[in-house]
């Protein structure tokens, strides 16, 4: 079984993107239990990613929905990327809805942050905060982390509508 969804991992990774003259991306993992929120989130930061200079591919371009994603941390899978000009993971997640919410100086290995869940939704009823974490790997090693603050949120909706307002100025002020 797992052999099988390795084999269909690399034909699907090698089918969607041209392995040919491309320059390096990232590819964007929206970890949510909910299909439709990983799609939302992978989407819009994709695109912001792309926008903003840095080419990138949603990792529903490459993983089959429901597919573990803790088969991207293999090395071989690592090797497939890197052939198809995938060298960057950015993990996205929620780490919860408070504005107090700091970075974990834990450096944790791209495995171990792969197999963890998300308890936590895109927007949550009560909440008017939401707190984003992005995670960078490359060759398997944590490069970068940092936490995106969205305030005065009402629904899903306007979330994702913080998140591209606020991620393109973070990105420019922090990530360079």
């Amino acid at each position: 079984m797992k052999k099988n969804k390795l084999i269909f991992l690399l034909v699907c990774v090698l089918s969607i993107i041209d392995v040919k003259g491309q320059e390096t991306k990232t590819l964007v993992i929206g970890q949510f239990d909910k299909p439709d929120e990983r799609y939302a989130i992978e989407v819009a930061i994709t695109d912001l990613f792309t926008r903003n200079g840095i080419p990138s591919v949603p990792s529903l371009n490459v993983v089959k929905q429901g597919a573990d994603p803790s088969i991207l941390a293999i090395d071989s899978i690592q090797a497939k990327l890197k052939q198809a000009g995938i060298d960057r993971i950015a993990i996205v997640n929620v780490r919860g809805y408070d504005r107090k919410f700091k970075l974990s100086d834990k450096e944790t290995s791209l495995k171990e942050t792969l197999r963890r869940t998300s308890i936590y939704h895109i927007y949550r009823e009560e909440a008017t905060s939401v707190s984003f974490e992005f995670i960078f790997y490359k060759d398997n090693k944590m490069t970068f982390r940092d936490i995106l603050k969205c305030g005065n949120v009402s629904d899903r909706d306007s979330v994702i509508k913080r998140i591209r307002k606020k991620l393109p100025k973070r990105m420019a002020k922090k990530w360079s």
